[in-house]
């Protein structure tokens, strides 16, 4: 699989390829200042990579590339070129379907009808029963005796589109304290890279009911996002990312949605929207639901379209499944 640093395009690249349960091998893509120019410039081609990840792209070329990101079209269509039978599958818009097999981009990015593009609701995640279950029994020692039922609350924080601020931080802190005492339970509380150390402070002060918060680390072996989501009975997620919505989605919990004051993008708005007419999503303060919601897995959506595209799985011989995650617009 080839991937680089950004964890939101790793894990949809990642989340399809699982889906598949498919061979698959890993290759990390690394870029340099050419990777700015437009696709429409660089083609199908290696320039926008460095030398290093240039000279590990190297036969055997696999049957099946999964790409994430606009960057990682040009790298796409140069293994194609190479191996002309290989199937091109994208996640999220590219700018151009060109030589790409199968598309497929979220519903809230609101394109027009297109030839090979299919929409999913939400975006690829690999969040699964079986991981939460685990990621649960894993951090069941520090939650103690927290009473149930216990609230996922899961904090973002500002993003090119949007504020979050101090105040925004309170708010939802004392809306989270109100819904735990309400409910007799308590909360299990996490920031994130983009929470700032400001919003923290306000979050920690606001909190008024049985808790456990988890301030955010740069350590990955410091996170227990995925064993709060298996904890909980319920979740509430911050408005600013469309990959944290989703997971909670894919929790199977009911799942309340925090806006700040000053709003979201139109993008995210329709993401909310079509998240809860389809029953996976409610605003904070909308009355506790009779009955989970089923989890949200756009990542099988993508790979059954896949597999009916391929009519079957790959991996015989020396065939492989390269799943490509590369950054975003």
């Amino acid at each position: 699989m080839l991937a680089d640093e950004r964890p939101g395009n790793l894990n949809q690249a990642l989340a399809v390829a699982e889906a598949l349960a498919w061979p698959f091998v890993v290759k990390p893509l690394r870029y340099g200042p050419l990777a700015r120019l437009p696709n429409g410039l660089l083609g199908a081609s290696l320039l926008g990579l460095t030398k290093a990840t240039r000279a590990a792209l190297a036969p055997p070329w696999p049957e099946l590339v999964i790409a994430a990101g606009r960057r990682a079209a040009p790298v796409a269509r140069w293994l194609k070129r190479r191996h002309p039978n290989a199937f091109l599958v994208h996640l999220m818009w590219p700018g151009s379907a060109r030589e790409l097999d199968l598309v497929a981009a979220p519903a809230h990015d609101d394109l027009t009808e297109r030839p090979g593009v299919i929409r999913t609701l939400g975006v690829p995640h690999r969040i699964t029963p079986e991981r939460l279950d685990a990621a649960a029994a894993a951090l069941a020692p520090r939650l103690g005796e927290l009473p149930r039922p216990r609230i996922a609350c899961l904090v973002g924080g500002s993003n090119r589109a949007m504020r979050f601020t101090p105040d925004d931080a309170l708010g939802l802190a004392r809306r989270a304290s109100a819904l735990a005492r309400e409910r007799g339970g308590s909360l299990l509380v996490t920031t994130s890279r983009r929470t700032g150390a400001a919003c923290t402070a306000a979050l920690a002060r606001g909190i008024a009911a049985p808790h456990l918060l988890h301030r955010w680390s740069p350590d990955p072996a410091d996170n227990p996002y995925p064993g709060l989501l298996g904890a909980a009975d319920a979740v509430i997620v911050t408005a600013d990312s469309a990959s944290m919505c989703s997971e909670a989605c894919a929790s199977g919990r009911p799942v309340f949605l925090y806006r700040p004051a000053g709003g979201v993008s139109a993008k995210l708005a329709r993401l909310h929207a079509a998240l809860e007419a389809a029953g996976h999503l409610r605003p904070l303060g909308a009355a506790w639901p009779a009955s989970r919601p089923p989890p949200l897995d756009p990542a099988s959506l993508v790979a059954a379209a896949i597999r009916a595209r391929l009519q079957g799985p790959i991996g015989a011989g020396d065939r492989q499944a390269v799943a490509s995650a590369a950054e975003t617009p």
